[in-house]
């Protein structure tokens, strides 16, 4: 039997952040979770059909601030493998569209709980380890934004399927949000556990089937991401996560007539290849494939004369080299008066090169290692380029170890020219660059600003002065999807600010809301007439009367 009821997903609150003080409980089970998966070295498969995988070959997983540790093998897989995840995600996509939308609900409210409690040492555990994340890095991360997506996108989805047409006293208007014809192709990014979390799951809650190839750095806690959702009672096919050669992954997925979308946040790069490739296959599709997509970012800081100048260092340490610069949202270029940046110079550089780096099992640590040897040779060579640079001078930091991890000390970069390079190019590394402008200059620096670069994601003003704020508002409309106001660029809450930007910075489709899961369904309309017409004429057919008898 069918029992039937409005069911309502219950209002969602976001997940407190534990602060790990050395009184807190919590510490003492983090780090001995932490010292367990440092020695474990976990077998990572690949998740297909619900079964695990091991694929063709074996990777091994280092971790970045100490590269000489294991912490896991991954399995690596073979073109047969990512052919049987789209099958399985095909195979599946029948079931779980027929699946009531408070059952799908319910594995992410599960999940949900489950990550708050009995999951939370172990994502974040391998969130530090896999990631270089110190503890409250991946506890803003891999707990609570992952907590809050399942929780806030299963009420969003709720609210959106309350989105019903009008009716008149002739028929019955409905909408039946469908999940999409095909499957879905989600691919997360290094820097956030969090989105690796919500990338598969917003289309999978709307009723889609997925692909989900999670970057190399992080599959480690993706693993068990996967192992949580199918306690939380995902069924098997639902999402497939694979790993290996991320080419021969897209080749064998863009090239497919069942894909139905592409959730993807990474480099802008890649997500335009993709575009360039589902463009060239467009008459291959069953259907127009929707491309969702969160990309790069050089985002900046605007300071007025009128400014907090404490509050101004503060958003601009924190915004810059918090994760070590990686992050999207990241602030790497600032616009600060040149009176007011001489004030705030010496003092910001003594702050910076006393930021205390290293081990993130180290809790004392407020930075990390960057993620890899590539990234460590980019932002060292983008440095180089800074000292050596007429126009140029390394306020701090400047320095790089890689003997025992991929170490980047946090760099403030002055320059004296608005076009400089570093202004322009992201770089997602411990590297800010500062252009003191001409006292006097806001307006034009503003307007500056919007042209630097060709990126739209975050932006930050700060200033006391209203009639500033709004005009850095009006001028920065376009700059920026997340604007903010003497706050830093970075830190977007689920549910408070929804996150995403546009230019080359993506489709602005804004995860943690309504507007990203809109993206997931084809809507479907259904007109029920109470009473049809049985004959086919109407009035002004019949015949005019005539005059007289």
């Amino acid at each position: 039997m069918t029992a039937d009821g409005h069911f309502q997903v219950p209002l969602p609150i976001n997940e407190p952040v534990r602060q790990y003080a050395p009184s807190d409980s919590h510490r003492k089970t983090l780090k001995a979770r932490l010292a367990d998966l440092t020695d474990a070295r976990t077998e990572v498969p690949m998740m297909i059909n619900g079964e695990r995988r091991g694929g063709a070959s074996k990777g091994d997983l280092r971790s970045p601030h100490r590269k000489e540790l294991s912490i896991a093998q991954y399995a690596v897989g073979s073109v047969k493998d990512f052919d049987d995840a789209i099958s399985s995600a095909l195979s599946a996509r029948k079931m779980w569209a027929a699946t009531s939308y408070h059952e799908r609900a319910a594995v992410l409210l599960r999940a949900a709980a489950l990550l708050a409690g009995p999951w939370r040492d172990t994502i974040n555990a391998a969130t530090m380890l896999g990631q270089s994340k110190t503890v409250h890095q991946a506890e803003i991360d891999a707990a609570c934004e992952s907590i809050d997506f399942w929780r806030y996108n299963a009420y969003f989805g709720d609210q959106l399927l309350r989105q019903q047409p009008l009716n008149d006293a002739s028929a019955w208007n409905r909408f039946e949000f469908r999940p999409l014809e095909g499957f879905i192709f989600a691919v997360s990014p290094f820097n956030f556990t969090s989105i690796g979390a919500n990338l598969p799951t917003a289309p999978m809650l709307m009723g889609n089937t997925v692909v989900f190839k999670p970057a190399t750095q992080t599959v480690l806690a993706s693993h068990f991401l996967m192992e949580l959702l199918t306690e939380a009672g995902l069924p098997p096919g639902v999402i497939n996560m694979v790993s290996g050669s991320a080419s021969e992954i897209s080749e064998r997925v863009l090239n497919h007539p069942e894909l139905a979308g592409i959730h993807f946040t990474g480099s802008t790069d890649v997500f335009q290849m993709m575009w360039k490739t589902v463009g060239a296959n467009i008459d291959k599709y069953r259907t127009y494939p929707r491309l969702v997509g969160e990309t790069g970012g050089k985002d900046f800081v605007v300071a007025h004369e009128s400014a907090d100048v404490q509050a101004l260092r503060t958003a601009l340490v924190r915004g810059a080299f918090e994760y070590q610069g990686q992050k999207c949202s990241a602030a790497s270029r600032a616009y600060i008066p040149q009176s007011m940046w001489k004030q705030l110079r010496s003092d910001m550089a003594t702050q910076v090169d006393e930021i205390p780096q290293g081990d993130v099992a180290d809790f004392k640590n407020f930075m990390g290692a960057v993620i890899d040897g590539k990234a460590y040779a980019k932002h060292m060579s983008a440095i180089e380029y800074a000292r050596t640079n007429g126009a140029a001078t390394v306020v701090a930091g400047g320095k790089g170890d890689d003997s025992v991890g991929w170490f980047v000390r946090p760099t403030v970069i002055e320059t004296t020219d608005p076009d400089f390079r570093l202004l322009k190019e992201e770089l997602f590394g411990p590297i800010l660059t500062v252009y003191p402008y001409p006292d006097g200059k806001f307006e034009e620096t503003l307007q500056l600003c919007d042209r630097t670069s060709p990126y739209g994601l975050t932006g930050a003003i700060f200033a006391r002065d209203r009639k500033a704020i709004r005009t850095a508002s009006e001028t920065l409309v376009n700059a920026a999807g997340n604007f903010y106001i003497n706050d830093k660029p970075t830190g977007a809450v689920v549910g408070m600010q929804p996150f995403g930007g546009a230019r080359a910075s993506g489709t602005n489709d804004k995860a943690g809301s309504f507007l990203n899961l809109i993206r997931w369904t084809s809507p479907r309309t259904i007109k029920e007439t109470y009473a049809p017409p049985t004959d086919h004429r109407y009035p002004y057919m019949d015949a005019e009367p005539t005059d007289g008898p």
